[in-house]
């Protein structure tokens, strides 16, 4: 073997032994922004829920009015515990029952000030 190629060879032991623990470094840096996506996929996913939730409950909410029951007692039984806290029922001309409940912040316990809200009306067609 000549001289150059064992020097190349010595050199490329050094290079490959210099990116130990190279793979380690690069997953420390994108673990926050993989977190970070992560976080807003959730947050996007609890928006949908909440969205989902509030039609829920405004449809229990009217069917409860269409045979005379509370609306309000209605809408709070079909929604989880997290999403009763602020929740608002608002009765609207011609049977229409509004709800609107707070967008849950990563959780159910903490709320983003931003809210969804669903109409639903159930009764005779006019």
């Amino acid at each position: 073997m000549s001289s150059s190629a064992i020097a190349s060879c010595s050199r490329a032991r050094w290079c490959l032994r210099g990116e130990s623990g190279q793979a380690s470094v690069e997953l420390v840096a994108v673990l926050p922004a993989v977190m970070l996506i992560g976080a807003v996929v959730w947050q996007l996913a609890l928006t949908g829920h909440a969205a989902w939730m509030s039609a829920h409950a405004a449809r229990a909410a009217a069917r409860a009015e269409a045979v005379g029951s509370d609306g309000r007692v209605a809408a709070r039984r079909v929604l989880p515990q997290g999403l009763e806290r602020g929740m608002r029922v608002e009765h609207r001309a011609s049977g229409r029952v509004s709800v609107k409940i707070g967008i849950p912040l990563l959780l159910h316990r903490w709320h983003t000030p931003a809210s969804v809200s669903a109409t639903a009306a159930l009764g005779p067609s006019p």
